[in-house]
């Protein structure tokens, strides 16, 4: 029983101008929930292997427990496997001052997930990879829909965005982004379109074809794009050598 879904006090990352997910379409999606102190909140993190979701460190608590086969956090899907987090391993040099450097956590699960046709993998990018400015991907969660709402979804929505140049963050109004390291960030959204992720999305992928090339790490506290994404593809070597350590 997941009573406490329903009372999560606040949020870390949304999806502006998006549209409800078609159900049990992304079978690598994770709810997380987060025990940090007193607070409860939540995160999206996604299944990539069958005891390990990759998150963003900002994500980490004292308790997570990783929730998949979810469409709607308020009800008991059948679908939905509930498995308590065994340890986190948030990398070694993640700096949580924005922009977060090194924002990336691999969360090994209690026990394996049971794969199926509401659970599913996701492929991650071969090392190094950069993803095309222009290119379209697409994020999901269950994040705000609107800066000026605390109301949260129950269900997954996912919305289309366009990767753009690193310059555009490093040259953002204001200098939001001065810190911006186009090594190990993404930046993530058209300017001109008011779609974006936001408060709840954070942890989730950055879906390029089949691939997870982002991790939803942070924007502007308005929602307005661009957002910045960790670039999976850099951390490839980390990911596995962790995986490969904690493997029995």
């Amino acid at each position: 029983t997941l009573p406490f879904l329903l009372t999560l006090s606040r949020t870390a990352g949304e999806i502006i101008a998006g549209w409800e997910a078609q159900p049990h379409s992304r079978l690598y999606m994770a709810f997380l929930i987060i025990q940090r102190g007193n607070e409860t909140f939540r995160c999206g993190g996604f299944l990539v292997a069958e005891n390990f979701v990759l998150t963003a460190a900002h994500c980490n608590g004292d308790k997570i427990i990783v929730v998949l086969g979810a469409h709607n956090i308020t009800q008991q899907e059948q679908s939905q496997q509930v498995i308590p987090v065994r340890r986190p391993y948030p990398h070694q040099d993640y700096d949580k001052e924005a922009p977060r450097n090194n924002d990336i956590m691999l969360l090994q699960l209690e026990h394996k997930a049971e794969l199926n046709e509401q659970v599913g993998l996701i492929l991650l990018p071969p090392a190094h990879q950069r993803v095309k400015p222009g290119t379209m991907c697409s994020v999901a969660g269950w994040g705000r829909t609107s800066a000026l709402s605390e109301v949260l979804p129950d269900v997954l929505r996912e919305v289309d965005l366009k990767v753009l140049d690193d310059q555009t963050c490093l040259k953002y109004p204001g200098g939001a982004y001065r810190n911006y390291n186009s090594r190990m960030m993404m930046c993530v959204g058209d300017p001109k379109e008011h779609k974006a992720s936001f408060k709840g999305d954070s942890g989730g992928p950055l879906v390029c074809g089949k691939t997870a090339q982002g991790i939803v790490s942070g924007g502007p506290s308005n929602g307005h794009p661009p957002g910045v994404y960790t670039r999976v593809s850099t951390f490839i070597p980390w990911i596995q050598k962790t995986m490969r350590r904690l493997q029995p």
